[in-house]
Formats: structure tokens, C-alpha cells, sequence
């Protein structure tokens, strides 16, 4: 890559010796972004980690990934290395037939050797700080190829103490107040291990502040980025810090086009749940941290626990403090070779849920229940056939706009289904 004449001379020599493409699964990659991160923190140009993050997402086009990501990385150290007190993090995650992303990519086509790279990133993060400490929770979904003693077992060979491994059924089977509505495994899309991990997190006494965050099996989001949900519940006094895909200085990198079903999926909830979560567009991205000792009370009672369940954590949270939720812009370079979630397509499903979240919470809002009948009406006959023929104001539209834009209504919408 030629030289980039924007960039002060640190940051243009950086992206000459940048990998020209990013994989998450390859060693080299993740070292360079690592030692990247730990050059600008270094670099005495006189820019802030915030300003260099802002340049390099700026001119992404000419930008290699692989810096950017530095970045994002070197802007999350900061906020480890600048830590005064003790600080706990827990990291949940769900595991549902991970049996071959587990395995080194030599080992299988799909091989993310995602336990070792997500603890290795959380021990990069960690070297910044003796007040940093953290733990890691698989909860097995009930996968029938009993993947949490697939990843229990490598856990213990590897040595990782900080590395537990949770089952779903266990949790079901002794009645514990968080599995409620699920009779067994089979009820829960990854939501139920994850409402049950953060219940057991928040359970635990640590020493200083705790944080819970949880996260997707895959490598999608590189974990050293902790610190960017850790700094708006720590320094802001934030009770949740949702990592965003759709922020002006978000990066993202997406395999696959769902872009028009997505729009339509956010346009719905959103006239469902307004004004509720009205600066949040992405319900779904799987990096969200939460102030421990709120998360009993969000995790308890909840109606879902199928993919919608971000929502309704969200939407809980909200209604307890209202200015509670901050928004912190990530990178997510898309792991979907494996992905339970594009498998199943749940968009429908999802909007179901989000449906009776509106009828349960937001009881009084007459457009809320106008989208919520409409949605309930709907089969996946009917829903393929609105997104093949989603209006224009939507399928064109910015979903960061759909807050304050309403103006395709409930009717306008059912004039578009086929007549039976």
C-alpha cells in the first residue's frame, strides 16, 4: 500500500507494514494489531488515542482494517492502563454446536481456535493494569454435540483457571429463578445461557467495581475492545455500554447482504418500542456490558429467551434508568462461516418477541400495539413478502433516522401483503 500523505509520519509507516487484509484467525494479523495498538499509545505526534481512532475510521478507504482495529484497540488499553481502583470483568458467552470453531482453522474449515485467541486477548488487555481482572463463562445451550465439555476439556488442558464452563440444563434442572419459562434447553436460542451466565456473574462477591459483558462464541468482536465498554459504565456512570456497528466511528466489515430485511427488522421494533431505547439502533451486536449489581433485577422475569433477548435487556434497562445506556462504537469484522443465527433467520421470530415485550412494558402505547398486531398477524410467507417489497423510505432510509421517521404506518404496511 502506497503512502497514506494524511497520516502524521507514525501512523503512515504503521499502515505501510500493515497486512493488506484482516483475518481474525490468523496469528500474525492479531499480532500486528496488538503491537499496532501499543505503537499509538506509544506515539509521541501529540494526538490523542480518540483523535488517531477518529483520522484512521476517517479515512478508512485508504486505511488498512488491521490498523483501524489498533485503534479501537490502543483507545480501550488506555482506559485499562488509566484505571485507579480494582475492576472485575466477567465475560459470558453461549456455546451451541461450537464443536468445530473451536478447532484451529488446520484443523477444520470453520476452526476459529476461539477459546485461546479470546483468552489471549483478554490477557493482552490485562497486562495494562494490575487493577484489571477478569473471568470467562461458556454456557452450553444444550448442544447436542455436548460442546461444553468439548471446551471445558481444553480449558483444563490449557491450564486457563479463569475459564469455567456452565450447562443450561443444570440450571433449568434445579429451577433457578433465572431459567423461568424454559422447561428445557430446547426453549432457548442462546438467550436462556446467557440470562443464566450474567445471573450467575452477578452473583459472585468480587473486590473493586464489576462489570458484566457478554459476548458471541466467534471472533467477531476482538475482546482487547473491553475497555470501550468499560469506560461509559466506569467513568460515566452509565448502567449499560452497548457496543454499536452503526456509529459514525463504528467499523464494520459484513459477509452476506440482509441489509433491507435488517432495515425493516429495526423500523418495526423501533415503532413498536418508541420512544423506549430511542438512541439505540443496534439491538443485536453481541458486545454489551452492564453494571453488575443492576443485572439481577433485568435478567429475572423475562419473557424471552430466544434472540431477541438483547431487546429486552435493553428495554428493561431503560425503564429502570432512562439515561443509563451509552453507546460505544467497535469494530466487528463478521464471523459467519458457523453462524446459529443467519441459520435459523429469526428475524420474524424476533419481531414476535419484541411484540409481546411491547404488550408486557409498554402496555399504553396505541401506535406501539398498531405495529405489534401487524406483526403478529404475520407468517414467514408474509414476512419474505414484505421485505421483498419493503417501501422505499425504509429500504433507502438510514436506520439511525428511524426514531424521529414514522412515516409508513401499520396500514400502509398490511396493504402491501397478498390477499388470501
Amino acid at each position: 500500500m502506497s503512502t497514506i500523505p494524511q497520516l502524521p509520519e507514525p501512523l503512515s509507516r504503521l499502515a505501510e507494514s500493515s497486512p493488506l487484509e484482516f483475518s481474525a484467525t490468523n496469528p500474525d494479523h492479531q499480532e500486528f494489531v496488538q503491537q499496532a495498538a501499543l505503537s499509538i499509545l506509544e506515539d509521541q505526534s501529540g494526538l490523542s488515542t480518540v483523535e488517531t481512532e477518529n483520522m484512521l475510521v476517517h479515512h478508512a478507504d485508504q486505511v488498512p482494517l488491521a490498523l483501524q482495529l489498533g485503534a479501537k484497540l490502543a483507545r480501550s488499553k488506555q482506559v485499562i492502563t488509566e484505571l485507579s481502583q480494582p475492576i472485575h470483568v466477567d465475560v459470558v458467552f453461549a456455546a451451541y454446536n461450537e464443536n468445530n470453531r473451536i478447532l484451529r482453522p488446520e484443523e477444520h474449515p470453520s476452526g476459529e481456535d476461539f477459546l485461546r485467541k479470546k483468552v489471549a486477548q483478554l490477557n493482552w488487555l490485562g497486562e495494562a493494569s494490575k487493577h484489571f481482572h477478569w473471568h470467562m463463562t461458556v454456557v452450553d445451550d444444550g448442544c447436542p454435540e455436548k460442546c461444553g465439555d468439548i471446551i471445558e476439556n481444553l480449558a483444563k488442558k490449557e491450564g486457563y483457571k479463569e475459564v469455567s464452563v456452565l450447562r443450561l440444563s443444570d440450571a433449568i434442572d434445579k429451577k433457578l429463578p433465572v431459567t423461568a419459562g424454559l422447561s428445557s434447553t430446547d426453549d432457548s436460542r442462546k438467550g436462556g445461557s446467557i440470562l443464566y451466565g450474567m445471573w450467575n456473574a452477578c452473583n459472585k462477591k468480587v473486590n473493586g467495581e464489576h462489570i458484566i459483558v457478554f459476548t458471541d462464541a466467534d471472533l467477531s468482536t476482538h475482546l482487547g475492545q473491553v475497555g470501550l465498554l468499560v469506560d461509559p459504565i466506569l467513568n460515566q456512570g452509565k448502567d449499560v455500554a452497548i457496543g454499536s456497528r452503526r456509529e459514525a466511528n463504528s467499523i464494520v466489515v459484513k459477509q452476506g447482504t440482509r441489509n433491507v430485511r435488517g432495515k425493516l427488522f429495526i423500523y418495526l421494533w423501533k415503532r413498536m418500542l418508541s420512544p423506549a431505547l430511542s438512541e439505540v439502533v443496534d439491538t443485536q451486536c453481541g458486545f454489551k456490558g452492564f453494571r453488575a449489581s443492576k443485572v439481577k433485577a433485568v435478567v429475572e422475569d423475562c419473557l424471552e429467551h430466544g434472540f431477541a433477548f438483547d431487546v429486552e435487556l435493553l428495554l428493561k434497562s431503560e425503564l429502570q434508568n432512562s439515561r443509563g445506556i451509552a453507546k460505544s462504537a467497535i469494530a466487528w469484522i463478521d464471523s459467519e462461516a458457523e453462524s446459529t443465527t443467519t441459520a435459523l433467520s429469526p428475524y420474524l421470530n424476533m419481531l414476535k418477541s419484541i411484540a409481546a415485550m411491547s404488550r408486557k412494558y409498554l402496555p399504553s402505547q396505541d401506535s406501539g400495539n398498531e405495529f405489534a398486531q401487524l406483526v403478529e398477524s404475520l407468517d414467514e410467507e408474509n414476512w419474505n413478502s414484505l421485505v421483498d417489497r419493503t417501501p422505499s423510505e425504509i429500504a433507502n432510509g438510514d436506520p439511525l433516522t428511524f426514531e424521529s421517521f414514522s412515516g409508513v404506518s401499520s396500514d400502509d404496511l398490511r396493504a402491501l401483503l397478498p390477499e388470501k
